[in-house]
């Protein structure tokens, strides 16, 4: 049966539980939910964005309302940004539930904690390794 087949049914309230098999249908079912969901409110925020960007600035005749709003719709553009690049690694962790590589730390092969995966979905490494991660960013950006 493959993954992306919604046939799999979820009982209400469910969790992944460290009791069952790791990634098992249910739980890669419940994390491409999860994933399905966050992309779809993603795109509704980002259409309601582009509404608010639409709207006509040249009538504000204050040059401050106008700096105002210039200002605001920068930091419209700035977050749309990062939504887009989340949406792409939301669907890049949805590819991977396909290919059945998901929940599985790419730096080491093991399991990514399934609290975290529920907090960060699209985490692609376990905490440990995205803590040496950091750290050596730390390292190499103070030099």
């Amino acid at each position: 049966m493959s993954v992306m087949d919604s046939s799999i049914e979820l009982p209400t309230g469910y969790r992944p539980s460290e009791s069952e098999p790791f990634m098992n249908e249910r739980q890669k079912e419940y994390f491409r939910r999860k994933l399905l969901a966050w992309k779809d409110e993603i795109l509704r925020e980002s259409r309601s964005t582009l509404s608010n960007l639409q709207e006509d600035i040249g009538a504000l005749p204050d040059l401050a309302d106008r700096a105002s709003t210039e200002t605001d719709r920068a930091l419209e553009l700035r977050a749309r940004d990062r939504q887009r690049k989340l949406i792409s690694k939301i669907e890049a962790a949805l590819r991977r539930i396909e290919e059945d590589e998901y929940g599985y730390c790419e730096e080491t092969g093991e399991p990514i904690s399934l609290a975290r995966l529920d907090a960060r979905p699209v985490a692609t490494l376990s905490l440990e390794a995205q803590e040496r991660h950091e750290r050596s960013e730390r390292v190499h950006r103070d030099d």
